[in-house]
């Protein structure tokens, strides 16, 4: 492993500019630039808390707006990197065939280019919660580090995944894309667990989900103003561990005969 690692690092300068011709590509001659990244999320909220706060039992849209936002731009985050993962060795294609970098480093273009518009996105979340909501505790930010690194990881891992799935199955993207959608109202999004009644079905659905502490993670120093638990930090390295392993497993395996798959 350390020595896998060590190959994309040496190569770091091949995937770095390969993040900054994603970049370049995807905002050249736009207006808004990085900041159409910022448009979804944003939207999204203004919608949700302009017709759905009530309906979800929000008491007060200053609170509800801060804790929309912080999930929607976690699950956004989440979604992209499988998303785009999916096509990661596809788009590399012609780099695979010519140049011996490690695989790892074609997934890690993805999720690096989303963990660029995820922090952009923070920034917004942190000055809509400090608008809303008042100052708790700028310390706590302190903990968004391992936490921002833990996603990373994740959504890395993700991409790895998605991405030899989607090479030796081309419909992954389409299921991928619905199990999301599923996914989506199975999650911590738009309503706090804690907001059900004890031993209901949809809070045990919701609490059960591996995503769950991810969306802590970001949620509690911004959103509560308070440390993460060292049982929500435990939950959500057990689940990126997993996430990981997984990945790993699947380069080791799978790696050599990628090409003859494409």
């Amino acid at each position: 492993m350390g020595n896998y690692m060590s190959a994309i690092w040496r190569c770091r300068y091949f995937w770095i500019s390969l993040v900054r011709m994603d970049l370049r590509t995807r905002y050249r001659r736009s207006v808004l630039g990085m900041g159409w990244s910022l448009l979804h999320p944003i939207a999204m909220t203004t919608i949700l808390c302009a017709v759905f706060y009530k309906l979800l039992g929000a008491n007060d849209i200053r609170h509800f707006g801060p804790f929309l936002m912080s999930g929607l731009v976690t699950w956004n985050y989440i979604v992209t990197a499988a998303m785009n993962g999916c096509q990661c060795f596809f788009q590399g294609e012609s780099y695979i065939r010519q140049y011996p970098a490690p695989l790892a480093v074609y997934p890690l273009r993805t999720a690096l280019g989303g963990t660029v518009h995820f922090l952009i996105a923070m920034i917004v979340v942190v000055g809509l919660a400090w608008s809303c909501l008042g100052v708790h505790n700028p310390l706590c930010l302190l903990s968004l580090i391992p936490s921002f690194l833990l996603l990373f990881v994740f959504t890395w891992s993700l991409a790895t995944l998605a991405g030899f799935a989607n090479v030796h199955f081309q419909d992954t993207q389409h299921l991928t894309e619905v199990g999301f959608q599923i996914l989506f109202y199975a999650s911590p999004i738009m309503y706090d667990p804690r907001n059900f009644e004890e031993g209901s079905l949809i809070r045990s659905v919701l609490s059960s989900n591996p995503l769950v502490p991810l969306f802590e993670l970001i949620r509690e120093p911004i959103y509560k103003g308070q440390l993460p638990s060292a049982t929500t930090f435990m939950c959500a390295t057990a689940t990126v561990l997993v996430t990981f392993c997984a990945a790993g497993l699947t380069l080791v395996r799978l790696q050599r005969r990628l090409i003859f798959h494409m």
